[in-house]
């Protein structure tokens, strides 16, 4: 049942929005009883939040190849993939969209989401492949902002040469410079 709960939560969420993803029509596409989402969930919020969360981490897995350069281009080419579909898209839209009964809980789960993709940068940061300073969460930021760009701003395609340059930039951006070692005395 649960399965197809979350899987009808986000077929609607993808179709119609969250104006259309209401406890009533999950529960039809899903061929349950409104009482057993509310039972399960309690509150439409918490289904939503399941539904998303499910669906992201199923597509996003952390990849350990023991390269951070591979690894990275993994993971975002499989956000890229997920970005350029209608549901990943409706997905992202859903994330920018304001709606007061889901404010509460979006900074835990875009948190815990890029807590999860940082880790691919700690690991890189512990073989000592990118510098010892470099600041996970922001270079995951950086690059998956320029993903979520593309689909929201601009609509330029997302492929796999994209997401290689946008990690090389990225990588190559936490190197330290010239000034580095400056910075490192004051």
């Amino acid at each position: 049942m649960r399965q197809a709960v979350l899987t009808a939560a986000v077929d609607l969420l993808s179709a119609e929005g969250l104006a259309g993803a209401t406890v009533a029509a999950v529960a039809r596409s899903a061929g349950v009883h409104e009482t057993s989402i509310y039972r399960r969930w309690r509150t439409r919020e918490n289904l939503i939040l399941d539904a998303l969360t499910t669906q992201l981490d199923t597509a996003l897995p952390v990849p350990d190849t023991g390269s951070v350069h591979a690894d990275l281009v993994r993971f975002f080419t499989s956000l890229a993939e997920l970005l350029s579909t209608a549901q990943g898209q409706a997905l992202l839209r859903l994330s920018v969209e304001r709606d007061d009964t889901l404010d509460d809980r979006r900074g835990p789960y875009w948190s815990e989401r890029l807590q999860r993709a940082s880790v691919m940068v700690r690991r890189g940061v512990a073989r000592e492949e990118p510098a010892a300073d470099t600041d996970p969460g922001l270079l995951v930021e950086a690059v998956s902002g320029a993903l979520f760009a593309r689909v929201l701003l601009s609509g330029a395609p997302l492929d796999e040469a994209f997401v290689r340059r946008l990690v090389r930039l990225a990588l190559d951006g936490a190197r330290p410079g010239p000034d580095h070692d400056t910075v490192q005395r004051q």
